[in-house]
């Protein structure tokens, strides 16, 4: 079994939501943190701290992932400061809501270098630590439910997700001998600013058309994360959990029971 990667883990976008999330359960489980933001460094800082409470190291890096290749180099930046790389949690991410027609060629790019070319080079940058170190690793995509599935408004998110899903299938073929396994783990509707239910109880939130009957709570993806990063799941990898509710199930009932066009326009 490869089971002694480095108890050390780099978390992008992780100054709030889900990204958070998993930084403080990482800690949970034992790990050392680097905490990655883009523009939010109070957020970051803050995440940083219950890191800390937990008893773990952290270090907290800026992170723009529109400013590619070189932004990327902040993996190995952490992985210096903290003493080594066991597990890449790639979480920043970005999405536009536009018909594709409607989207601009500079709005195409930025959601594709946010959600697919930095995870693209994080990954690589990782792989090869982890690969140099010799004690395997675990390399962890965020993507989403549509990274399945197809949703009106958002070519280039669905664009970027299902490529990251597909590239981390080909990663998981390419570094299994070296005992790195590579997952997506693929949100639903979660309780965060991006889908603005931030400090929301989601249990407060009636969603029908999703079999629990409610969001996600970001505490739900980590738990799922923390998993996959440690040494119980060395025999999974290439594998998309999906995290929704069952909202991915609901898509063959969706044709009888729509009563209007709604979904055209991204209702």
């Amino acid at each position: 079994m490869w089971d002694g990667h480095d108890r050390i883990a780099v978390v992008t976008g992780a100054d709030s939501g889900i990204g958070k999330a998993i930084a403080v359960a990482l800690a949970g489980a034992g790990f050392d943190v680097g905490v990655t933001y883009r523009s939010d460094d109070e957020g970051a800082e803050g995440t940083a701290r219950e890191v800390r409470e937990a008893g773990r190291r952290c270090a907290v890096r800026r992170l723009d992932l529109t400013e590619l290749p070189d932004a990327a180099a902040v993996v190995d930046d952490l992985a210096d400061t903290l003493g080594g790389l066991g597990v890449l949690v790639n979480c920043a991410g970005t999405g536009i809501s536009a018909p594709v027609v409607d989207t601009k060629y500079e709005q195409w790019r930025e959601v594709l270098a946010v959600d697919l070319d930095g995870p693209f080079l994080c990954a690589q940058r990782a792989a090869r630590r982890m690969r140099d170190a010799g004690r395997g690793g675990r390399i962890i995509n965020i993507t989403s439910v549509h990274e399945h599935a197809p949703r009106v408004g958002s070519g280039a998110y669905c664009a970027a997700k299902g490529g990251l899903g597909l590239l981390t299938k080909v990663m998981a073929q390419e570094l299994a001998a070296d005992g790195i396994t590579v997952n997506a783990v693929a949100p639903g509707e979660i309780a965060t600013p991006m889908t603005g239910n931030e400090d929301v109880d989601p249990s407060t939130v009636r969603r029908p058309g999703v079999p629990v009957g409610r969001p996600g709570d970001a505490r739900e993806v980590a738990a799922v994360v923390a998993f996959l990063a440690g040494p119980d799941s060395g025999y999974v990898t290439g594998a998309s959990w999906v995290v929704d509710g069952g909202m991915l199930l609901m898509g063959p009932q969706a044709g009888s029971h729509l009563t209007d066009d709604d979904w055209r326009n991204g209702g």
